[in-house]
Formats: C-alpha cells, structure tokens, sequence
C-alpha cells in the first residue's frame, strides 16, 4: 500500500514538472512567445507604445522592446542587426533593397496605417492656414510669405526632414528659416514657447500627447494645409484628420510599415499580424492615424414592441 502510494506520488510529481516545462515562457521564441526588439522612427513612438500596451496584454509571455530614433539612425542600426524588426513611413531605397537581395532575402512588409506630417503654430500665431508653397520655399532658401516664421523640425536625421526636403526637391536644409531640436517632444515644447515658429512632427504626438505633455499640446494650434497646385488637397486647407486622411486630400500624409527582417518565423511575424487584425487597427483608429482597414462596426437594432 505504501509502495503504491510512493509511486502516485512520484507519478504526479512527474506530471507537474512536465507540464510545467511545456508551459509557455517568454524564453520560447514562437510568433506569440519570446521577447522582440523593435526599432522604431520616433516620430511614430506614441501610437508604436500603445500597440504593445496592448500586444503583452493579450498575449502574456511576449515582450516588445521599442528603440525609437530618427530614421536614419534605426535604419542604420538595423542594418548593424541591432534589431531585426523596424518601424518607417517609407520602405526601403534600391541601395538599401540590394542589400538583402545580395543575401537572397526578402523582408516581409506590411502596411498599417496612414499617418500625417503635422504642421503646429503657438496659439498667438496670427495665421490658422499655410501652403505647401510656403513650406517649399522656406526649404528652399527663397523668402517666405509666412510672417518671417521659421521651421522647426525634430531632427536634422528625422522621417519628416526627408518627406518635406523631397517634397521641396533639395538635399540639404537652408542656413536660414530652419531650426532642428532634438526630438518631437522638443518641437511640441519649442512651438508652445515661441511665437513666430512652425513645428513639423507625427500628428499622434499632438492627437494623443502623454500627460507630461498634455500642457504643450493644448497651447498649440494644428495648422491647416493646402497642397501645391495640381496636386493633393490643392483646392483648400485642410486639417490632418482622419476623415481627410481617408478621403486622400492632407498634401502632407505618408503610409505606415512594419517591416520584419526575421530569417524565420518569429514574434516579429505575430506582431505584424496584430497591428494588420482587428485589434491593432482599432489601436490606430483611436490614435488620430487612420487604419490601413477600417475595423467594422456591429450596429444592434431591436425591434420596438408595442404594447
């Protein structure tokens, strides 16, 4: 009897041991398990966060660690293998493509959602409108017609200094009407204290600002756009909202991508799902971006009855 007894309880022992082997961990690499760095253009860090809030939430035993920076330097760092999963408002260049085709991969792309390059003023700035025009020739050392106003930009480095020195057709920022902080946060406090400045950054950083910046967001003003003739959104001034997001008439919008450069099936790859399903695009679609799909919306109609 005690032998039987002895053996039920090695036996059960066993079991509990072996099922606590096989229980999921964040040090098994699956899609939905393991730990995933991702490196991210800052300019789009405050909606990126709000996604993992959520992704480790629903999944337990996965862990996202964001590393954002201007894009420049997370390409770079992603091509020094600091990370195999990044963020950008573009993909990748013909130099940069033939990197991976030399190694006979291809990089798995998925776009997300629409963002805008903002435009903010301080809210005793005398204007509410600008042009793509005057965007333009202040990039391009001409005089501008904005109120002797100058650019201030998050970083010589950053995604929005590429998207407006291409739409302006110029390789390098002028001496002059352009001044460059540090980050987004910087351009949002900079604008909130002094008048006579433009600040350009991702649109979430003013729709939906931590609460150390709330104060910096309020004291500023979204200024609306008009597109270069013959071009987007060139019949008026238009806002970065979500309704002209989806309506394709901002001038100043950009497509969003995950780009995942895992050599197998990884977290990345569950990550990348997430932000394309259900769940990541209603992220987004809170967020003030627009989702890449509009998450459906399930209308109840009961039916009255009369007594």
């Amino acid at each position: 009897m005690k032998k039987s007894l002895l053996l039920l309880l090695v036996f059960s022992v066993s079991l509990l041991v072996l099922s606590c082997h096989n229980q999921p961990s964040k040090d098994t690499q699956t899609i939905l398990t393991g730990r995933l760095r991702v490196l991210v253009d800052e300019s789009l860090l405050p909606i990126m966060e709000e996604q993992v809030d959520v992704f480790e939430h629903i999944y337990d035993y996965a862990e996202v660690e964001l590393i954002g920076g201007p894009e420049n330097q997370v390409v770079n760092r992603l091509f020094n293998r600091d990370a195999e999963v990044i963020v950008l408002t573009r993909e990748f260049t013909e130099r940069e493509r033939k990197f991976f085709e030399a190694r006979e991969f291809r990089p798995r792309i998925a776009r997300f959602a629409t963002d805008a390059v903002a435009l903010i003023a301080n809210r005793n700035y005398p204007d509410s409108t600008v042009t793509v025009d005057d965007i333009v020739s202040i990039l391009r050392g001409d005089s501008p017609s904005v109120r002797s106003a100058r650019l201030v930009f998050d970083n010589p480095n950053s995604s929005t200094v590429r998207f407006l020195k291409d739409l302006a057709g110029v390789d390098s920022l002028p001496k002059a009407g352009v001044y460059a902080v540090k980050s987004n946060s910087e351009v949002l406090k900079h604008v909130y204290e002094t008048p006579h400045s433009i600040g350009v950054l991702g649109v979430n950083w003013v729709v939906r600002p931590s609460s150390d910046l709330q104060p910096y967001a309020s004291g500023v003003k979204v200024l609306a756009v008009k597109g270069l003739k013959g071009k987007v959104g060139s019949d008026g001034y238009y806002k970065p909202t979500q309704s002209n997001l989806a309506e394709g008439v901002y001038p100043l919008s950009r497509p969003v991508y995950l780009i995942n450069c895992e050599p197998r099936r990884g977290l990345g790859m569950g990550f990348s799902a997430f932000l394309t399903g259900l769940s990541g695009q209603r992220i987004i679609l809170k967020s003030g971006l627009m989702p890449d799909s509009l998450p459906p919306r399930e209308i109840i109609i009961r039916k009255e009855i009369k007594r």
